[in-house]
């Protein structure tokens, strides 16, 4: 079993920044594909970014790669995903998502609970 733990969200005008971060514990292995996804109301829930176990593969939404940055501290199993430049329709929530494989991140893996990222105008 792996928890995920999700800290970072809030309310920020638009045009700020926010951190996000994701803490693992549990059964992670080196393989443990971490990432985030988020859902906004009344949308499908979507993949934002992935990072592998190791930080050297990072993916990214095309949509948000130039404004989003992922990216974990190995020693402490975290996760990280820095937004930019935020915008209104950012708005949602924001959930790490964690698998020892990358066809599992956001299907069968691990979820943590979520964080509201409300971005104002």
């Amino acid at each position: 079993q792996v928890q995920l733990a999700e800290s970072g969200g809030g309310l920020v005008q638009a045009g700020g920044s926010l951190r996000l971060s994701c803490t693992a514990s549990g059964r992670t292995s080196t393989n443990y594909v971490m990432g985030w996804f988020r859902q906004a109301p009344g949308k499908e829930r979507e993949f934002v970014a992935a990072i592998s176990w190791s930080g050297r593969n990072i993916y990214y939404a095309n949509s948000l790669k130039d404004r989003f940055a992922i990216f974990r501290d190995g020693p402490k199993n975290t996760v990280y995903l820095e937004m930019n430049s935020l915008k209104v329709d950012d708005t949602a929530v924001y959930t790490c998502a964690g698998s020892p494989t990358y066809s599992g991140l956001g299907s069968t893996g691990d979820w943590g609970q979520g964080t509201q990222v409300t971005v104002s105008s």
